[in-house]
């Protein structure tokens, strides 16, 4: 896949480091608010996006909460006060760690209808359900492919892909589940992805930091999708998703949507479109946050998640039903299809 290297790690944990100058600012409440403040300031990758999306000002956040710091507060009240100020980034890919607690911002999935059920997905999957390292898939009893990829932290390989390729090729379509995959290996996304590509495919872009400014960046570099080399399908597609997908899965609805016979269903995705990048702090916390934005086919960012191409909700009705309202569109729709 004519994907660059650097794009292949982790979306979900950070793996490139640094650090600020330790004798820039001191091991006190206020010179480890001010480092943080630096290290959003000149690395993170989208303070201009979000001005622009809800009028996020990152001078206006210093102010803010430096006046609740002092060197009279515990570890724990500075901890709180720097979660707080990273929480008005709104990103899921924003950490703060200690030895004593973990900040983080879940309101992109937590303030909305979860979509999904795991008692409805034990009853469509059965006892019977056949496992593939990372995938559980069966043939529901309408003919149609069900795939079940909850983690893409969980490895899938081309032999595998291949088995559940032709265990599920008479079936008349495919559902690809990924409600509540919360992201993991990119190269787990692609795998899967290729699996429905024919040709090389010009599935986004992004771009790298070249300076502090809040707009240094490169020029816009292309991504692409390269067809599997073994078995692919060719028939309807239809994907799931929910307010619960993020990251490296909010990626894999991004390739979906620019492949052919591919349909998005369920709710908008959670986004979560820059890769990680890990510094720390001048008392050793350390903070992930994004550095490297990534971009759709059109040069959109996705860093807000994805709008399906039917946007469905669960209803109370179908749940005391036993019956998966999402599901149940998507096989509406291959049926017709």
């Amino acid at each position: 896949m004519r994907l660059i290297g650097i794009l292949l790690l982790f979306l979900s944990t950070g793996v490139l480091t640094s650090c600020v100058d330790e004798d820039e600012f001191p091991d006190t409440p206020e010179g480890n608010l001010d480092a943080l403040w630096r290290i959003i300031d000149e690395h993170y990758c989208f303070l201009d996006y979000k001005h622009e999306a809800y009028g996020l000002d990152w001078d206006e956040v210093r102010a803010k909460y430096r006046q609740r710091v002092d060197d009279a507060m515990s570890k724990a009240q500075l901890f709180e006060v720097l979660a707080d100020m990273l929480s008005e980034l709104r990103d899921g890919h924003v950490n703060l760690s200690a030895a004593h607690d973990y900040a983080r911002y879940w309101s992109w999935h937590e303030d909305f209808p979860t979509n999904y059920s795991d008692s409805l997905i034990r009853r469509y999957l059965g006892t019977d359900y056949r496992i593939a390292a990372g995938i559980d898939y069966r043939v529901l009893d309408d003919n149609t492919g069900y795939i079940r990829y909850d983690d893409f932290t969980n490895g899938i390989g081309e032999g595998n892909l291949d088995e559940v390729m032709m265990h599920l090729m008479p079936c008349s379509g495919l559902i690809i589940d990924i409600r509540s995959n919360g992201g993991g290996l990119l190269t787990n996304a692609e795998k899967l992805a290729a699996r429905f590509c024919n040709e090389t495919t010009l599935v986004g872009h992004y771009q790298h930091k070249t300076g502090p400014g809040h707009s240094d960046f490169s020029d816009m570099e292309e991504r692409y999708l390269d067809p599997a080399a073994g078995i692919r399908w060719q028939k309807p597609v239809v994907v799931l998703t929910n307010r619960h997908v993020f990251s490296a899965a909010n990626e894999f609805v991004m390739y979906m949507k620019e492949l052919p016979r591919v349909t998005i269903v369920g709710d908008r995705t959670g986004g979560g479109a820059g890769m990680p990048f890990n510094s720390s702090l001048p008392n050793g916390w350390s903070v992930r946050f994004s550095a490297v934005p990534m971009y759709d086919a059109r040069c959109n960012s996705c860093e807000f998640g994805i709008e399906p191409d039917h946007h469905v909700d669960m209803t109370d009705e179908d749940f005391a039903r036993g019956k998966d309202t999402i599901i149940e569109y998507a096989r509406t729709l291959i049926r017709n299809s």
